[in-house]
């Protein structure tokens, strides 16, 4: 059974939601996003999504967009991104990994040489924004066969897309809370809990919900119909105000522990 499912499937016997904190991996630096994740383990996260730097983010609002200039000059690659799990596997971290790409990196990976280092480098999940469904049968196959799941964005602007796209899906249906990009939010889309519903009816998979969550509150009110959330440019945004912490080896942990800090307060 994919490591997903089991998280899941852990986590719903223990009447748990599923916190899924988002990093952009190489920021600041690939050996400091190691020692992130580990504290983000450490501080309760169920699951972890591994941004893939981009230089050209459709999704992605400008925290995030920052990370990746950061993690470019260092000219991190979608490679240097798999590896990071497979040694963070390494360094003892039991979650659940799923890699956040666009789908330009994948393709100039090569399909199968791409899926191939996922499997064997210990990725459970994919989350590429920018394929639509209609477009996604080589790389939703080549994952089936890898035992990766391919786990889609739906956003209530889907419409009659919902269905199609959630009895699609594999490991959990990633509901978009918000509309345009990624980012801090006080608001949410006025429809999102009609929206969480339709999705719901429409899979029998967990449902997450992201884009824009950024406080114990505001996880704890969509923990109500959702079985994850995923906060993304909050704890990135963290990671950028602990970085002069992290860049110096007598304050590194204290950086670690303030951006675990803010994790544990997250967590329901």
């Amino acid at each position: 059974m994919n490591l997903i499912d089991q998280t899941f499937a852990k986590l719903k016997e223990e009447g748990k939601t599923a916190l899924i904190p988002f990093l952009t991996t190489g920021d600041p630096d690939l050996e400091t996003t190691i020692a992130i994740i580990q504290q983000l383990e450490q501080s309760g996260a169920d699951l972890i999504e591994l941004g893939v730097p981009y230089s050209d983010p459709l999704a992605d609002g400008p925290v995030i967009q920052r990370a990746s200039e950061r993690a470019l000059v260092n000219r991190i690659s979608i490679r240097d991104c798999i590896d990071t799990a497979e040694k963070a596997r390494q360094a003892g971290v039991k979650l659940p990994f799923i890699l956040f790409t666009y789908f330009n990196p994948v393709l100039q990976f090569g399909l199968e040489a791409f899926m191939e280092l996922v499997k064997t480098k210990g990725i459970s999940g994919l989350i590429i924004p920018d394929l639509p469904m209609e477009e996604d049968e080589e790389v939703r196959a080549l994952a089936e066969a890898a035992g990766i799941h391919l786990i889609p964005l739906v956003a209530p602007t889907s419409k009659d897309r919902v269905v199609q796209i959630s009895r699609k899906a594999r490991g959990f249906v990633y509901c978009v809370s918000s509309l345009g990009v990624t980012g801090v939010r006080a608001e949410f889309h006025s429809g999102i809990d009609d929206f969480l519903s339709t999705v719901r009816e429409a899979t029998d998979l967990p449902i997450a919900v992201g884009f824009g969550i950024s406080s114990r509150e505001q996880v704890e009110r969509f923990s109500k119909s959702c079985d994850g959330v995923v906060v993304g440019s909050a704890i990135v945004r963290k990671i950028e105000e602990a970085l002069p912490l992290l860049a110096d080896a007598s304050s590194r942990e204290a950086g670690l522990r303030q951006i675990g800090e803010f994790v544990s307060e997250l967590k329901v």
